[in-house]
């Protein structure tokens, strides 16, 4: 894993391959700067997990200022990243929010073995199962594929409460906002959109 040091290194390297033009994973200083030119102007919202494995701006292929990010554990919802959604759809006129899940969900395992076994994480990360719990519960927590399927339960779950808050329902019902689910595969990279 490595020392704290190590990988604040590790960081800085990245940022100075960046800023002198030698990007090893494809982005470009030169579109960082166009972007700093002028008003950000981006086109969707996603809202993902905070996987390493899921680099949003990656997988969807975006560069500066096309999209807004804003990942937390299994996606969960606070007043923090209502906020910032809400911000975005009525100052920027952003008309698309994604909800990305992905499987293999490490939030979504661990509320799924939180309520198996009638414990609580304690701390902050007890938020995050309560707010994941209720699509475990759907499922059925003894169900073989609860996993996957609270994957599933908890994107449509994230995506009902936005269309419904009260910021956003409005500008969803006139047709000027879209709220949608989607799932990431791990294996292929492929983003297969949810029905609700």
């Amino acid at each position: 894993m490595g020392s704290p040091r190590t990988a604040l290194a590790e960081l800085l390297a990245g940022n100075r391959r960046f800023v002198s033009g030698q990007p090893v994973h494809g982005h470009d200083v030169t579109a960082a700067a166009a972007a700093a030119s002028g008003d950000q102007q981006p086109y969707a919202v996603l809202l993902g997990c905070i996987d390493s494995r899921v680099p949003l701006e990656a997988i969807f292929d975006q560069t500066f200022g096309s999209i807004c990010v804003i990942r937390t554990g299994g996606h969960v919802l606070d007043r923090a990243v209502l906020g910032s959604i809400e911000y975005v759809v009525g100052e920027l006129g952003v008309p698309l929010v994604m909800v990305l899940g992905h499987e293999r969900c490490g939030a979504v395992a661990a509320t799924v073995d939180a309520l198996r076994g009638g414990t609580s994480p304690g701390g902050a990360l007890a938020h995050l199962v309560d707010q994941i719990a209720p699509a475990v519960t759907e499922v059925g927590v003894d169900d073989p594929r609860v996993r996957p399927m609270a994957v599933r339960r908890h994107v449509l779950r994230t995506v009902a409460a936005l269309r419904a808050d009260h910021l956003l329902a409005a500008p969803v019902a006139a047709g000027r906002l879209a709220v949608v689910g989607a799932l990431y595969d791990l294996a292929t990279g492929e983003v297969a959109l949810l029905e609700a």
